[in-house]
């Protein structure tokens, strides 16, 4: 957890609070449609949370902070574009949010949702 020192004490946020932040910002980003979970395990898991940031993973070690954000984008949008879309956006409102730099944030892909056409 990134941890600033001032002489008045230490400040501490959670990876479930960053995620908060990440996940707020990927459902702003054009293209996308929701988040999904990263594997069966944590699909299992959330269910029985009613977790809302299943598809954000967040690590903090030595300071660095790196965002996996696994992603369903509409059918038809470019994927690279809106991978990217999201990647900016979740670094920036993380940064803007925490005062701290973001190592990475890296988007997987995990569907395409076609829209009804009628």
């Amino acid at each position: 957890m990134p941890e600033q020192e001032r002489s008045l004490g230490r400040i501490e946020v959670s990876s479930t609070a960053i995620a908060s932040i990440a996940n707020d910002a990927v459902l702003t980003c054009y293209g996308v449609v929701g988040t999904a979970a990263k594997d069966l395990a944590t699909v299992i898991a959330n269910t029985l949370s009613q977790d809302s940031k299943r598809g954000i993973e967040v690590r903090v070690k030595e300071g660095r902070i790196t965002i996996d954000v696994y992603v369903i984008i509409e059918y038809g949008t470019r994927i690279a574009a809106v991978a990217r879309s999201v990647m900016n956006v979740v670094k920036y409102r993380v940064e803007r949010a925490l005062g701290v730099p973001v190592a990475e944030v890296n988007v997987h892909v995990r569907g395409l949702h076609i829209s009804d056409t009628d």
